[in-house]
């Protein structure tokens, strides 16, 4: 039975089943896949979830997880020290939900303005995206700066959004500012 999609509708969630012998199972294809599969699910924007074979648990974030680990160990790191340390440290600190939203929009802008960035390179020759990838560039300069723009006005949100609920902390407390 084929089942139509409706216009609008969000496609079928691709799910994978972790066993606990550490396989993981493909219901769409039927068969046993890798993390290079998974890999290769976040790389064409294929939604899925990974779900525990006995429990039904959502595991999806541990298996980003370990993919991000893969690739880290894997010869050329995104992340140096300093900045896995820093992360570490905001687990458990006051603005820790702040610094995931804060992450996840900047990663987001970022992806939109390589998108952007790949449309706008096509065709170029290899000078003249040598050229046009030039810091001194003016399209480079202006893609950078709108980035920093909406970084900076992200962390302004951020900012505001601590204050609203640190007034309304000390106004529970009937301290106000």
């Amino acid at each position: 039975m084929v089942v139509k999609k409706e216009a609008g509708e969000q496609p079928a969630l691709h799910v994978i089943k972790k066993y606990p012998n550490r396989r993981l199972y493909d219901t769409d294809s039927s068969s046993y896949i890798t993390l290079a599969d998974v890999k290769q699910l976040v790389m064409i924007g294929k939604p899925f979830v990974v779900r525990d074979a006995k429990t039904n648990d959502d595991l999806t974030r541990s298996i980003l997880l370990q993919i991000i680990l893969e690739e880290e160990a894997g010869g050329a790191p995104m992340f140096t020290e300093a900045v896995l340390s820093n992360i570490i440290r905001f687990y458990g600190h006051a603005m820790q939900g702040f610094m995931g939203s804060y992450l996840e929009k900047n990663v987001q802008t970022f992806a939109e303005m390589q998108a952007k960035f790949t449309e706008q390179s096509q065709g170029l020759s290899p000078e003249m995206l040598t050229q046009f990838m030039s810091i001194k560039s003016p399209v480079m300069q202006g893609m950078m700066g709108n980035y920093v723009e909406q970084s900076k006005g992200m962390f302004v949100q951020m900012q505001e959004q601590m204050q609203k609920q640190t007034e309304q902390m000390l106004g529970a407390f009937g301290l106000k500012r």
